[in-house]
């Protein structure tokens, strides 16, 4: 397992990937809650103030210097996945969308998050990378399915190609569930229930049956008791948003 490494002293709370930024010259992270009086949350549906919403924003942006260009979807819990070319300056948002790829050096793809699971992927020899927002339907509907197939097609690059890391989200013993979420993402629901389902290690089977080259899973739960995330399952559905990042890094 791999956890991610909060990162001090900056106003945007950042948990990044550890040894990624290394290994592949990519930035891949997560914002937490933070721990002042105004939780970090990213949300954009959300009913709290526009103003204090886009300033948060700014901070995301402001922490990630090398990645002037963004990208990110409203999120319907499917298996769409975006392919993106590289483009100007600026923030892009898409409708409808759960994934996004590209080869573009300095374009940050973006999803927001509360307990679903922000997939990482990367295709180091070939030069690309996709994030996406999987919870229990996206699973179902075989997002991880689809993003690996959208960068064979533009690409080239197969599973043994690939790395993936599957991120913060909530943990299988706090992800109560009824019997068709289990049946749903094809999972036994035996006994009167009410069962648990870790999504990330339905994710990470998945990927083992595509023959996905390496996978690494974040042992951190969005829904610790005052852990340091958002939780919709946690907070009843009260909680905020995070945001997952993924970019490749411009050459030096």
């Amino acid at each position: 397992m791999t956890a991610e490494a909060p990162l001090p002293g900056r106003e945007c709370p950042r948990y990044d990937v550890p040894g990624w930024r290394e290994r592949f010259g990519v930035s891949a992270g997560i914002t937490g809650r933070g721990t002042g009086p105004e939780p970090f949350d990213l949300g954009l549906w959300s009913s709290g103030s526009v103003g204090a919403t886009m300033r948060r924003w700014r901070q995301l942006r402001e922490a990630l210097p090398e990645f002037p260009a963004q990208v990110m979807a409203h999120q319907v819990h499917g298996s769409v996945v975006l392919w993106h070319d590289p483009r100007p300056s600026g923030w892009t948002l898409h409708e409808a969308a759960d994934g996004h790829a590209t080869t573009a050096t300095g374009l940050l793809l973006l999803v927001t998050v509360a307990d679903c699971v922000p997939i990482y992927l990367v295709a180091p020899a070939h030069g690309a990378i996709a994030l996406l927002h999987s919870g229990w339907r996206g699973t179902a509907a075989g997002i991880l399915q689809r993003g690996v197939a959208l960068l064979a097609a533009r690409t080239g690059a197969q599973p043994p190609d690939l790395v993936m890391h599957t991120g913060v989200a909530i943990s299988g013993p706090r992800y109560e569930v009824g019997r068709e979420v289990m049946e749903g993402v094809g999972e036994p629901a035996t006994g009167p229930g009410p069962w648990h389902l870790d999504i990330r290690a339905l994710l990470g089977r998945q990927a083992r049956a595509l023959g996905i080259g390496e996978v690494t899973t974040s042992p951190l739960c969005t829904a610790q008791p005052d852990g340091p995330f958002f939780s919709h399952r946690g907070s009843g559905g009260a909680d905020g948003r995070m945001v997952a990042w993924l970019g490749r890094l411009p050459a030096e």
